[in-house]
């Protein structure tokens, strides 16, 4: 997965669509308990209001009022006044903080100025009113973030904004005045479900449409075969003339070496590749290629020199893909029969167990190792349908956000396959980046709730993880990055761990109460459906942060949903 260039990034970063409002103030972000309850007036009035105190600075104590009003899309209204006090002590503050950096004729250093002297010289400069501008920014920081987060509750996205900017408000402050501000941000959202009829769950029942192969017919008969090999009966063959065929079974000492390139016998292999008493069914597939074949029409007492080739993928590297010739003397034969097919078979496998049971099971067990090739396409018609009962308003900046990244990985993808950096600063516009915004629009939103919904659904069905499960994975993530000498940030690591595993853990569940309609086409026509939602799973991910942290066939496939 390709990462975000610096050039793209940089430029992406340019693209930034400035808020509407004038002004915009950061605050350190603290865990905090959102209100369930929210007033929300539409004036000024301290009827509706909440009071607290907060300190404009280290020895002023002063009252301030606050209202909210809601708003579309998620946002906020927060009309902050802040009382004649503060008005004033901010001032005096800004006043004290110019009069250090100004020298004015007339005045010695350190000598009090009045303020119209100190705006006079300051507006000389060019700064008119920069005196109560930073008197009204000063007041904005100190006031916006206990505004917000402890009198309302509320939980900012992005960075808060003066609806009316800190300029324009210079020119109607006073000190010793109240000063009323208008904020507006984003927040937030409350995850609702949509209301429905009795006692059931709007999330019960989801409607949706996947793809996947059909059930494997092959696959249901080599376990089915393999489950009769587990029950065959032996009988010992008494005829020592008797030679081997297939099905039979034989005991053997084997005796093996290295092959040299003539053919000849070379170095005797290690202990643990030959072996005395070792039980050898004739059958295809079973063993390292060449030894049943060779042992094919030799007599209990006899014993024939075998040529094999063991698997490339043996755990032993110094005998994996290597030819070995064994010495095998056959101690014993027996031949075996395969159990009926009928209750009396099923009873053995498990008491109580019909041969209809026992095949019903086998079929459900090979279906559904089957069908975790198609969890991703499963989930994503999970998904589509949990968005579709959910009542989020999702903020304009989430979108923002997330379509810019998005837009950055793109303009990255765009470098590697080798276009120019002054092309690609030419596709970055404004203009471009809106276009794009508004395309993809529909499932970054859509991606958001389904997020949001993961988290929710996890608490109100108690749906944890086991933390073995963490522990587990955890330990292949760090091994993994040890061997690619990467950094290894565990706490952060965890989290992603933790809410990946979580979100596989939500949408099993959401898939055992769905009513989910499978379409079973060919393999071939599958796989380009799972090629188009891997790559929205590298999207998610990349949105996430996740990059390059699982394998395929891990934990991958989950996180993928949960963005």
């Amino acid at each position: 997965m390709p990462k975000i260039s610096q050039l793209a990034l940089a430029l992406c970063v340019a693209l930034s669509v400035q808020s509407p409002h004038s002004d915009a103030f950061t605050f350190a972000p603290r865990t905090f308990t959102p209100s369930t309850a929210f007033v929300s007036p539409t004036t000024t009035t301290l009827n509706n209001v909440f009071l607290r105190e907060t300190a404009i600075h280290s020895k002023t104590c002063l009252q301030m009022a606050s209202a909210m009003t809601r708003l579309e899309d998620s946002s906020v209204e927060v009309t902050i006044t802040a009382p004649a006090q503060a008005t004033q002590a901010a001032y005096d503050k800004a006043l004290a903080e110019v009069s250090k950096s100004l020298t004015i004729p007339g005045f010695r250093k350190g000598a009090k100025i009045p303020p119209a002297v100190l705006e006079n010289a300051m507006a000389a400069r060019g700064g008119k009113n920069a005196i109560r501008i930073q008197a009204i920014n000063d007041l904005a920081n100190r006031l916006i973030e206990p505004a917000l987060k402890e009198d309302h509750g509320l939980e900012p996205i992005g960075q808060p904004a003066l609806s009316m900017g800190a300029e324009e408000l210079a020119e109607k402050f006073v000190p010793g005045e109240d000063l009323e501000m208008v904020v507006k941000c984003d927040v937030w959202p409350e995850v609702k479900f949509k209301e429905v009829e009795g006692d059931s769950k709007a999330y019960f029942g989801l409607k949706g449409k996947y793809q996947r192969k059909p059930f494997d017919q092959a696959k249901f008969d080599t376990a089915l075969r393999d489950l009769r090999e587990r029950y065959a009966v032996l009988t010992p063959l008494e005829d020592s003339a008797h030679k081997l065929g297939m099905g039979d079974a034989c005991v053997v000492n084997m005796n093996g070496f290295m092959a040299n390139d003539d053919g000849s016998k070379g170095e005797p292999l290690p202990n643990a590749a030959s072996g005395d008493d070792v039980e050898v069914i004739l059958g295809e597939g079973r063993y390292m290629e060449g030894l049943v074949e060779g042992l094919l029409g030799a007599t209990v007492g006899e014993t024939v020199q075998v040529t094999v080739t063991f698997p490339e993928r043996l755990k032993d590297k110094t005998l994996a893909g290597k030819t070995a010739i064994f010495d095998v003397t056959v101690e014993s034969a027996s031949s075996r029969s395969l159990p009926e097919l009928d209750d009396a078979f099923a009873a053995q496998v498990r008491e109580g167990l019909t041969i209809e049971s026992l095949n019903a099971e086998l079929r459900k067990a090979v279906d559904e190792e089957d069908s975790k090739q198609f969890v991703n396409q499963r989930n994503e018609a999970i998904a589509k349908a949990l968005a579709e009962v959910m009542e989020v308003q999702v903020p304009d900046t989430i979108v923002t956000t997330q379509a810019r990244e998005k837009y950055a990985t793109m303009m990255a993808e765009f470098r590697d396959q080798g276009m120019a950096d002054e092309e690609i600063k030419k596709l970055i516009t404004p203009e471009n980046f809106l276009k794009y915004k508004d395309i993809y629009k529909g499932d970054i939103i859509k991606d958001f709730k389904v997020t949001l919904a993961v988290e929710e659904l996890a608490k109100l069905e108690n749906i944890e993880v086991p933390a073995y499960q963490i522990d587990e994975q955890m330990e292949n993530l760090k091994m993994e990055a040890q061997q690619a000498g990467d950094e290894f940030d565990e706490g952060m690591v965890r989290q992603r761990v933790q809410a990946t595993l979580q979100s596989r853990l939500v949408f099993d569940f959401l898939a055992e109460n769905a009513d989910l309609e499978i379409e079973y086409v060919d393999e071939n026509d599958v796989k380009i459906d799972q090629e188009l939602l891997a790559k929205l799973a590298e999207d998610s991910l990349k949105r996430e942060g996740y990059e390059g942290n699982f394998k395929d066939g891990d934990i991958v496939e989950d996180s993928e949903q949960a963005s």
